[in-house]
């Protein structure tokens, strides 16, 4: 029997970083990678194409980093987030 792949749904998600992230904060999931125990993403910005990074697909599990979804800035910037007042 195979083993149950973790992250099975990664490939093409979308998420929005918390803080701005190589000057971006919308990024998609363009490849992925298993190594061992270990699952990798590497992550695209979504407004810019050679904007791509790898990272551990845990940490997309971590709200403090990260957000499933393309946010809007309005609900990224609270004023509990980073002290923006939004009128």
């Amino acid at each position: 029997m195979a083993r149950k792949q973790k992250f099975p749904h990664l490939l093409g998600s979308k998420w929005t970083a918390q803080q701005a992230t190589w000057g971006w904060r919308h990024f998609q999931v363009v490849n992925r990678r298993q190594e061992g125990d270990w699952v990798f993403a590497e992550m695209m910005a979504s407004c810019d194409g050679s904007v791509r990074f790898w990272l551990n697909a845990k940490q997309l599990k971590d709200q403090s980093l990260w957000q499933a979804g393309w946010q809007p800035l309005a609900v990224i910037r609270s004023p509990l987030n980073d002290q923006v007042t939004l009128q």
